[in-house]
């Protein structure tokens, strides 16, 4: 067989095929993807990426309140911070800071447990509602209730009623003869405080997104089950658990990411009274960003850390998903 030639003789050109090349031909073809896309690309590169980049450029250097540029009245101050390179990774990394490691070691503690509180208890409302009951609609309304209420709203209302001296709390623990507790002063009572906040908060989510699994999950399984003669802890192992993994790997890895980010929580219920045993990473970085001295370069590094770590947890969880559904 012979190969086909172009009128000049030679061999026809083939296609390239690199990534230029690609993208040209998606939007020849697509063009009208790309536009509706485009606003959106330049919203997300304006709101996120140049803040993004612009803390990676901080935590490379020694930025603070003394030496970033600003502008005062009609003075301008030019920036005098310099480069310092991994430094500031270096210092925190190493221990030569000092919080680092205790701040991460409560704040893995502090997701653990709220991701843990928030999927079991989901999951056991979730298996309530969906069973055939009276006003199984006014009991999922109200339950996600604390769902659709502002997060600082709920983080000042929990606070109130934490407070020490007229809280609903002491006042019921006054009641059966117990002294008061200074939930927002002692730091485990802090951690029991907002643990028991966020959870509150965190638990419609898990319900409704468990519940929603839960009624995907085919009624002929059920069936064939109980035709099996499995009992209650055989169906709700061998069938609404594998049948909820989808659900439950997306929401336990959202809730993971929430709760290690959750800084209105720590912040407002706890409020300036926060100890160093209480605060979180994403906290301390606010507070060495906008208290006291500024340290801008140190804040930054915490974010970028932060971000850093909850990647790698991202990425290894998402494997550790594929390789238990390639070995099933």
């Amino acid at each position: 067989m012979t190969t086909a030639v172009t009128k000049s003789g030679s061999a026809p050109e083939r296609p390239r095929t690199g990534l230029l090349s690609r993208i040209r031909r998606s939007f020849d073809t697509h063009w009208y993807a790309w536009a509706m896309v485009l606003p959106v690309v330049v919203v997300i590169g304006v709101l996120v990426g140049y803040p993004l980049g612009r803390g990676i450029l901080l935590s490379f250097t020694d930025a603070n309140e003394a030496n970033i540029g600003r502008t005062i009245g009609v003075n301008h101050i030019p920036a005098t911070y310099e480069f310092v390179g991994l430094d500031n990774y270096w210092n925190v990394l190493s221990g030569q800071e000092g919080n680092f490691y205790p701040r991460l070691l409560w704040t893995v503690v502090w997701t653990a447990s709220c991701v843990l509180l928030h999927y079991t208890v989901g999951l056991g409302l979730a298996l309530l509602l969906n069973r055939p009951m009276r006003f199984r609609a006014l009991y999922r309304v109200l339950l996600i209730l604390p769902w659709a209420v502002p997060a600082f709203v709920a983080a000042f209302a929990w606070r109130l009623m934490f407070n020490s001296e007229y809280g609903v709390f002491n006042a019921l623990l006054a009641g059966v003869g117990v002294s008061p507790v200074d939930w927002l002063g002692d730091p485990l009572m802090q951690k029991v405080a907002v643990v028991a906040v966020n959870v509150w908060l965190g638990v419609p989510f898990m319900m409704v997104a468990i519940l929603g699994g839960l009624q995907s999950i085919p009624a002929e399984l059920h069936e064939a089950a109980e035709m099996d003669g499995a009992s209650p802890w055989q169906r709700f192992r061998n069938v609404i658990l594998p049948g909820l993994r989808p659900v439950s790997s997306t929401v336990i890895l959202l809730g993971t990411i929430w709760t290690f980010n959750m800084f209105p929580i720590i912040y407002l219920v706890i409020g300036q009274g926060a100890s160093s045993e209480s605060e979180i990473l994403v906290t301390y970085a606010y507070r060495l960003a906008f208290q006291g001295v500024r340290d801008y370069a140190g804040s930054a590094t915490y974010g970028i850390l932060i971000l850093s770590l909850l990647l790698v947890f991202s990425v290894f969880y998402r494997r550790m998903l594929d390789r238990q559904e390639a070995t099933r």
